[in-house]
């Protein structure tokens, strides 16, 4: 069970308690930081390290299971609300194949059902990009979709 707690003034506590009796708390600061508290069971001080928001993002990555590696970097979400839907996001490095080549020709959603919801390039993000941007090689594409669609992304535009 998780509790949350509101911190006026602070931000937002969410504890929870392992079944061994470890304790864990994780607050998020008004300032967007985020402070992790770890006390294992029978240890009379908590563990705590501060991370910025990024950090934190990277660490619910890891503990999701999601892989993480720097070409191909996944994350599921599931809606507590709406119990039926998990949408798949995950990077990938535009290779050879896709360069030269704009969404709207790789018919990448009629075919897969994936959409390409940003690209990366340079250091620049283009988020919602338009039918006809031509991918270079080496652009960072961020797709969403269902595991289905994920796969057939993987191997019917990917090659893979």
């Amino acid at each position: 069970m998780v509790r949350l707690t509101g911190m006026e003034g602070i931000g937002t506590k969410y504890e929870l308690e392992t079944s061994k009796g470890d304790k864990i708390a994780v607050v998020f600061l008004l300032n967007r930081r985020v402070q992790l508290y770890i006390q294992e069971k029978g240890c009379e001080k908590p563990c705590s390290i501060e991370m910025s928001e990024n950090e934190s993002k990277r660490l619910a990555t890891i503990l999701s299971g999601a892989p993480v590696e720097k070409e191909k970097e996944s994350i599921e979400v599931d809606f507590m609300g709406i119990p039926d839907l998990t949408l798949a996001l995950h990077t990938y490095t535009v290779g050879r194949s896709m360069a030269g080549k704009t969404i709207e020709e790789l018919a990448i959603r009629k075919r897969t059902g994936v959409n390409v919801i940003a690209v990366s390039r340079k250091g620049n993000t283009i988020i919602s990009p338009p039918p006809h941007l031509i991918f270079e090689e080496d652009d960072q594409i961020v797709v969403i979709g269902n595991k289905d669609q994920i796969e057939r992304f993987e191997k019917e535009i990917l090659g893979a």
